[in-house]
């Protein structure tokens, strides 16, 4: 389980996008997505996940926020699946219940290949700094697909629409780290069907 690392790029009329993971990491980032809050979501998310996360984007951003987040998205679930090669001898799930302050959220992973996104928050303001709460979602479907992951995330107990925000970037974070952790009782796949 040595060299971890995946660089993948995404160019589009939208997106320039050049994205390095390496799941072995100590959750050092250079993140510049143009985006504010956005760029501070991803640094929890990979501090929290002890990932290293190089990121830059030059995205369509005098549009709006969507296509440089979703497009993120898709890269970085890239990168997971191309950082985590046959998957032998990994943990594949991942879970935490992550509180931060008056919010509880929930996130499990389970890296099997078949991508399925469950997502039950609600956000109650628009947009936190300039970043669209809707685009949350998106995000997280983008990676779920990208890294052909089954994801589940849920707001427990809801509050400050920040805390429930950064608790489901952190709470993914953890879970990944679970996740792609080695288990030493487990040389192959962990499938019955022997791939994944």
């Amino acid at each position: 389980m040595k060299n971890r690392i995946a660089t993948c790029k995404r160019v589009t009329k939208e997106t320039q996008i050049e994205l390095t993971l390496n799941l072995d990491g100590t959750g050092k980032t250079d993140i510049h997505t143009g985006i504010g809050f956005f760029d501070h979501m991803l640094e929890g998310m990979a501090r929290h996940g002890l990932f290293d996360l190089a990121l830059y984007v030059k995205g369509d951003t005098h549009v709006d926020c969507h296509h440089t987040i979703e497009d993120t998205g898709i890269v970085l679930g890239q990168a997971f699946l191309k950082a985590l090669g046959d998957k032998k001898g990994i943990k594949r799930y991942g879970y935490f219940i992550l509180p931060m302050d008056e919010t509880l959220a929930l996130c499990a992973v389970d890296l099997s290949g078949r991508p399925y996104l469950n997502y039950q928050t609600e956000f109650t303001v628009d947009a936190l700094g300039d970043m669209d709460t809707e685009m949350v979602r998106e995000f997280f479907y983008a990676i779920s697909y990208g890294a052909m992951m089954n994801l589940h995330l849920k707001i427990l107990d809801a509050g400050n629409n920040h805390h429930m925000c950064e608790a489901l970037f952190k709470a993914f974070g953890k879970a990944m780290d679970m996740a792609v952790q080695e288990e030493p009782r487990m040389e192959d796949v962990w499938s019955t069907k022997g791939s994944l």
